[in-house]
Order: structure tokens, then sequence, then C-alpha cells
């Protein structure tokens, strides 16, 4: 036999092994405490599993057959008999190179890529609410080929015969067309045993091991970072793919162990110690657009030149039209099926193998980088009910469907799906929206909210290349959101006081913080000061993917500086928001003066445009274009919209351009008028277009007539989205870096990654102090001073973060901290901003002050 099978073998049920499946199933149950722990070992074995002798090498050794395994509590509860459950299997007929099949093409039905495939229909064998099989000459997938795809079918038992209905794998290793389509058999044995980066993980728990690890319960757990940067992979590289990104870490860790300088643009990547990924799942699809596996071709998406797939037979030929799938989306539109995969929309090659990549890329890089997978398991797109088992869903919710956390197959499930994916080799782990994980108790009618569950997801221990770890673990918490007080009365601890290991994300860093608006950071002050008491567990900094898309939703009106908008920071709304979220006094206060980890957004580093894009759901993208209407006033300048960007090459907006909109203003007065109709007409789209028809506006109708339809309002929402999520890519942008900014940002954090002791919270038992100076007199200025515990060194910040300009002096702040034990003779300055009359290892008395305009800082140290 061929490597796992090739398209010349035929399939075929090995009745022993499969034998063996029900079995240890049986074994598990009569074994198991209680129903949830039988399935926590059974949940293992679900999906698709390369069948290898046990003193085989994955890395070498072929897998004899594949094992697989599916709950089908629906199937079973609509009584459908055993004999009409098949598995189909669809074999490239003549093997498939994996990047000729899964890579890019343009969107649209006429691009896809037409595959030949075998299909096989085998029967498989039901025990209980489980079906298995295990099958010979099935087709793994490795890095350079495709390999059989899978899903279970049987008769619509509500049908006439002739309909048939699937179930796809929820616990899939590779979705090469989306989770809409059959999952890929994938050899992860083989991946894991020749990633590149073995070593890091063999090491952990050593003492050569990469990164420091704390025992727990004996098993090493990563300890936590010093600074993080979170990246949004779709939009941080041209190719918007996981390989491109990995190149441009090896290219920086090249130019770092070669001691060779970067390029301005690579300095917003450098000085961190993690990254943390936005989600990387497969995400929902947005019908009729968004469709990547086509039996037939181009006709529907089960049917074979016209006709149904013929599934009375046992195996026939049959074309697939195939297209790596191209969502825009920021990853929190999760089905939840198949999320112990990577996101086919990033994956350039179509392989899962990327992912392993980029961290193998930044485990390489002179100083390791941790990375940290955003794990979004506290809902489901309601596009999940397709692909999932009736009994994951307790029924709506706030973002889609609730997951039914306390059914114990369901619970199983999902704990084995975090740890699939973690497997792929994360360091760290940021769950999203912690509160959302809750349970209904119908005592009380309440919500409750399952902590046990977030604890289970905490105790998840991970194997990756043979070693077991257990990862850095951070909450974004904001209970009792959604209650109306919760910004009050959120303490941001109740998960870290429970785990002692554990992070939240900081009061400062959650959605709402706008530091673009005036008097922010005044008002802020009684959460800054929490950050400098007990902040040293709390992920901190204002600059992230859910802040800054909030403050581009600020309206601006046409005296755009009267809306609270802070005026002393720049002169436009572009300017503003720019110097908001990466401004020298706000990158010095949290990566000096303040303790826990520090955490900033390479768009914000870039001092690139940001929002929330969406093109996955045609139901609401118009109203979450028309929620966005501001963007346009803070992230677009005045003008032509073909002179939006000043790389001539860029071409931005070339689809809005189509379909209308030429000017800046054109197509402010649009979704500014569409933001407000919206509104009026409770989300009614046809009587939108009606009224927008009336008005008139830049947006041109189709062939179909002079007024504007609903369709037409969906094209432009997907042209905004498309358009938009190219002028975010930051490849963009980076001719636009600024040397002398880029310089000190990578400045600043390598003093705080020289520095680990000043995550701990500040200490006035050690001389350490922080405060505002009073009276403010029209200039918030922070300051602080922190002194390393093991040496004589004093570190002393003043950061102007809002007002007119102020002079400081050493003894200034000093003065204002009450810090009379500390009066060295000298200071050096260690950190002047671009735009501060100073430079680094200038000796300065106590007396000699400097002018710190609005958004800069200063930093002093002594011996």
């Amino acid at each position: 036999m061929s490597e796992g099978g090739s398209a010349a073998s035929t399939p075929r049920r090995l009745s022993d092994e499969t034998a063996a499946l029900v079995d240890a199933a049986a074994t598990d149950r009569a074994a198991g405490a209680d129903r949830f722990a039988v399935a926590r070992t059974i949940a293992e074995r679900l999906g698709a599993h390369p069948i290898r002798p046990a003193d085989a090498d994955p890395a070498t050794d072929p897998p004899a057959g594949v094992a697989f395994g599916f709950w089908t509590p629906d199937l079973v509860d609509a009584g459908v008999p055993e004999d009409d459950v098949r598995l189909e299997l669809f074999t490239p007929v003549d093997g498939a190179d994996a990047s000729a099949a899964t890579a890019a093409v343009d969107p649209g039905r006429e691009d896809l890529r037409e595959i030949s495939f075998r299909v096989d229909r085998l029967p498989v064998e039901r025990d209980g609410e489980f079906h298995w099989v295990a099958v010979e000459g099935v087709p793994v997938g490795t890095a350079d080929r495709l390999g059989a795809l899978y899903q279970l079918v049987y008769p619509d038992p509500d049908g006439n015969g002739e309909e048939y209905r699937t179930v796809r794998d929820p616990l899939a290793r590779s979705l090469p067309f989306g989770a809409f389509a059959p999952a890929e058999v994938y050899d992860w044995p083989r991946l894991d045993a020749t990633r590149p980066d073995r070593d890091h993980f063999a090491a952990l728990g050593t003492d050569r091991e990469p990164l420091a690890t704390s025992p727990d319960d004996g098993i090493p757990r990563v300890e936590p970072a010093t600074s993080m940067l979170e990246i949004h992979p779709g939009t941080s590289t041209e190719e918007g793919s996981l390989r491109a990104l990995a190149d441009r870490f090896e290219r920086i860790g090249e130019k770092l162990r070669a001691d060779e300088p970067l390029e301005p643009h690579e300095r917003n990547y450098a000085g961190y110690d993690a990254v943390q990924l936005m989600p990387v799942e497969p995400l929902t699809q947005a019908y009729d657009r968004q469709w990547y596996w086509r039996p037939g071709g181009t006709e529907g998406p089960e049917s074979v030149d016209g006709a149904p797939l013929d599934r009375e037979r046992a195996s026939e030929t049959v074309t697939v039209g195939v297209q790596r799938p191209d969502q825009t989306n920021w990853g929190y539109d999760v089905v939840v099926s198949g999320f112990g995969a990577a996101n086919p929309a990033l994956l350039e090659t179509g392989r899962p193998d990327e992912l392993v990549a980029f961290i193998a890329a930044c485990h390489a890089m002179p100083d390791p980088i941790r990375v940290v997978f955003d794990v979004a398991l506290g809902h489901a797109d309601e596009a999940a009910a397709e692909l999932l088992p009736d009994p994951f869903f307790e029924g709506p919710g706030m973002y889609g469907l609730h997951l039914d956390y306390r059914h114990p197959v369901v619970r199983a499930v999902l704990l084995e799906l975090h740890r699939r994916k973690a497997d792929f080799g994360a360091d760290g782990i940021r769950i999203d929206g912690a509160q959302d994980f809750t349970y209904h108790d119908p005592e009380t009618g309440e919500r409750i909210h399952d902590d046990e569950f977030l604890a289970e997801l905490d105790r998840v221990t991970h194997e990756v290349a043979g070693a077991a770890y257990r990862p850095w673990m951070i909450f974004e918490d904001g209970r009792p959101w959604p209650r109306e007080d919760w910004e009050l009365a959120s303490t941001y601890r109740t998960l870290i006081d429970q785990h002692p290991h554990a992070f939240q994300w900081s009061p400062v860093t959650f959605a709402h913080n706008k530091p673009a608006l005036l008097t922010f950071w005044a008002t802020k002050w009684w959460r800054m000061r929490e950050v400098a008491e007990f902040g040293s567990r709390w992920i901190t900094g204002v600059a992230n993917h859910d802040t800054l898309r909030r403050g581009s939703q600020v309206e601006v009106t046409h005296d755009w500086n009267s809306e609270a908008i802070n005026p002393y920071l720049a002169e436009t709304p572009r300017g503003t928001i720019r110097e908001a979220y990466d401004s020298p006094a706000a990158l010095v206060w949290f990566h000096v003066a303040m303790p826990g980890v520090p955490m900033d957004f390479l768009h914000a580093n870039h001092r690139a445009p940001w929002g929330f894009v969406r093109d996955t759901d045609p139901a609401w993208n118009v109203k979450v274009v028309a929620q966005e209407a501001p963007w346009v006033d803070w992230h677009v300048p005045e003008g032509a919209l073909v002179d939006a960007h000043g790389d001539a090459a860029a071409d931005p907006f070339p689809r809005l351009r189509g379909v209308g909109f030429e000017t800046r203003a054109e197509l402010r007065s649009f979704v500014t008028t569409l933001a407000a109709f919206v509104e009026t007409t409770d989300y009614d789209v046809d009587l939108i277009a009606d009224l927008l028809s009336v008005q008139g506006t830049a947006l041109e109708p189709d062939e179909r007539g002079d007024d504007l339809t609903a369709a037409d309002l969906q094209r432009f929402s997907f042209a905004w989205s498309a358009d938009v999520s190219e002028y975010l890519t930051l490849d963009r942008w980076a001719g636009d870096q600024d040397d002398d900014r880029t310089a000190f940002d990578r400045a600043v954090r390598e003093f705080r990654q020289s520095r680990p002791w000043l995550r701990a919270d500040v200490d006035p038992g050690r001389g350490e102090a922080f405060g505002y100076r009073h009276p403010t007199e029209g200039t918030v200025v922070y300051e602080a001073i922190r002194r390393d515990p093991d040496g004589g060194e004093r570190v002393l910040v003043a950061c102007n973060v809002e007002g007119t300009p102020v002079d400081l002096s050493p003894a200034d702040v000093l003065v204002d901290l009450d810090a009379g034990r500390d009066r060295p003779d000298t200071w050096t300055v260690a950190l002047p901003a671009p735009e501060v009359d100073a430079a680094v290892g200038d000796r300065v008395r106590p007396d000699d002050a400097v002018t710190l305009e609005t958004a800069d800082a200063i930093v002093w140290r002594a011996e």
C-alpha cells in the first residue's frame, strides 16, 4: 500500500478494527464515574485518526488505515436505521497537490477549481449515540497532498427517500473548503512528529527550557509574558495568511540574529515576548456568496451535472468545484464545528501546517516569543445549528446561539475541541467573553456563571511533540456584564482570584475605553489606580481590536472637536485617533510605570486604520456597515477615494468606487444617512432602500431599475467589507512608518523586557509611588517612580497624557509623588519621546526641566 492509501486504493472497511472502536467505548462506559467522565474519554477518539502500530514512527511510517467516530444523537433520536447510515469518502482520483487544490482564487463561482473524486460509501457500526468505522485505503492529508474528505450521510427521515442529510465532523483536524464542506482526513501525528520546534516543547520544565514554566500538579505551566502584541492575521500582510505572517517573523528574527537594522515597519513587531492572534477558527459563511465546495462544478452544493448525488450507489466518480475560503471577518463568528482546525481563509496553502510554522517561527526568534490563541467558545453563530447536534444548544443567545455547557457530552466535546486547537502549540490561551459561559438555573430563573467549566478549560493538559504542558491562561471577563452598572461594578478579578496563575483583562483594556475623548485620562484615574495597586496579573493597555474599533464609532460632527474629542492630540480626526491609541505617553505609562502585562495592537503600532469588517452574515451586513458610519471620518482623508492612500499601487476602495462613490463626502453622506434610516425603520432593509431612492444617493442601482433595492444595499455592504478590509492591510501602510517614532516605541518595549520586575504591583514599602499632578491646571500628568527590588536602579516617569504643554523636572515629579527618599544628585535620561528636547544618556540635575507637549513622556533613571 502507498503512504496512507492512494487514489488507486479502494477504501475498505476493517471489521476487526471497527469492532475494537466499539469495544473501547464500551470499556470507557464501564469504567467511567459518570456520563461526563465517559464522554471525556470517548471524545478523544471522535473524528478521523490515522491507525498505526504503537511502535510506528509517524514521521516516516504510513498509517494502515483511519478510524472514524461521530456523536450522532439527532440521527438516533430520529429513528434512522443503522443500515441507512454510511461514511461518505471523497478520494482524489489522480491524487491532488494540496496547494493547487486549495490556493486562493478570485471570489465567484466561475473561479472554482475542479477536482475529480471517487466517492465511496461504507457501512458504519452504531454504538448508542455514536457511530464508528475503521477503513483502509484512505489517503491522508499532508503538507503537500490533499487527503480524502469525509462525512456521514443518511436518508432524510422526513423526505421522500431521495433526499439525504449529512453529518459533518465537529472534531475535524482540517477543513480546507470551510466548515460547511466535508472534512479532510489529516495526518496529525505526522505533522506533530515533524514540526520544526519539537526541541522547544521537549525542553519545557527542564533547565534548558526556552520559556519559563512553573509546576502545576507536576505539569509545567508556561509563565506569563512581559509584554504582548495582538495581531489580526487576515489584515497583517497583503497575502492575509499565516504563512506570510510566519515569513515576516522569520525575516525579523534573521535580522536580529545578524544584528542588522530593522526597517521602521518591522520595529512594530519587536520588543515583545508574546503575540496574541485574534481567533483562527473556521467561520460561518454567507450563503450564495461563500460556498467553497460544489459537487458538479458550478451547480448547487449537492449536485453533479445538475443531478443529485446518487447516494444509493456504493461508489461513483464526481467532479467538485473547490475554492479556498475567503471570508472577511475578525474571527469571532465561529460555528464551533471544526473549532480544533485552523481557519482555511488564513491558510495560503490550505494546509494546517501554516499555523504550526507560524508558531515555530515565533519560537525560533532570538528571544522566543509565546503564541497566545484567542479562544471564542462562549457563543456560536446561528449557522452552527446546521452543523452540530441539537443538544449543543441551550437556545438563542446575545451573539447567536448559546451553548449548553451543562450537557455532559457537549461539555466533553468542547473541552476536546479546546485541547485539539491548543495542541497546534499554543503557549497561552485567552478566553474571549468568559462572562458569557453561563447556564439557566430553573429554580431561580437566573443565569449562573459556569466557572467550573472555565476551570476545566484551565486544567486541560496539552501534548505537543511528546511533551505535556499547560498554557498561560488569560480570561476576558467583565461580569456582571450585561448588567447596566457593569462598568462600575466589575472587579475584573473574579477568575484570577480563583486561579492564582491566571491573568484577566484589566478595566482600562475593555472596549468602552476611548482615549481619543477629552478627560479620558482624568476620569479613568480611579481605574488606573487599581492597575497600579493590584494589576500585576492584569493585561493592560488601551490599544486592542475592541478599543480602536469603539473609538472609530464615536460620532464626529462638522465641528469635529466639539463632541468631547481631545483637541490637543491632532488637528484632524485621522491624526487624533492615531495619536490616541499610539501615544508616547500611553506607551511609557503602561510599559514602564504600571504592573501587569501591557498589550499593544499591531494596527495601532502602525498608526493604520482599523475597523469592524464582516461579510459572513447577509441578514445583518447592512446594519453592521451602518454602525461603522463614523469610521469614514476617523480613517478616510478628505477628497477623492482614489487618493485615500499615498501609494497609488494600493488602489483604495475599488469596489465602492465601482458602485458609484467617488469622494469621501459622498461615502460619508451615504453611510450617515443609512445609519439614521437603520435606526428609524427598525432595520427594515426594503423600506431603507425606498427612502434612499427618494432622497437620492451616490449608490448606483444595478441593471434592474432606477430605484435602489435591498439587494443593492447588500451589494454595497459586501463592497464595503472587501474594500475596508483591504484598506486595513498593514503592508499598505508600511511605507508611512516614522523612523524616529518606531525607534522610540521599540526602545520603550525593550526597556520593559530588560526589567521584568516592573510587572509587580507598585510597592510603597520599597519607595515606589504613582499619582498625577494636583492641581491639574489644564494638564493631566501621570507620574510614577519604580525601584528594582534586587538593585539600586530607580526609574522616574512623567507622562503628559492630555492637556496643555507643561514643564517638568525630576525634582518636580518627586515632590508630586512625595518621594523624599529619592534625591540623587543626577538623573540620566533613559527614554525621551521624539518631540522632547532631550537625548538618551543625557545626565541632568534634579531641577533641569523639559517641556512635555500633549501625549509626550520622559523616563529618567538613577542608580
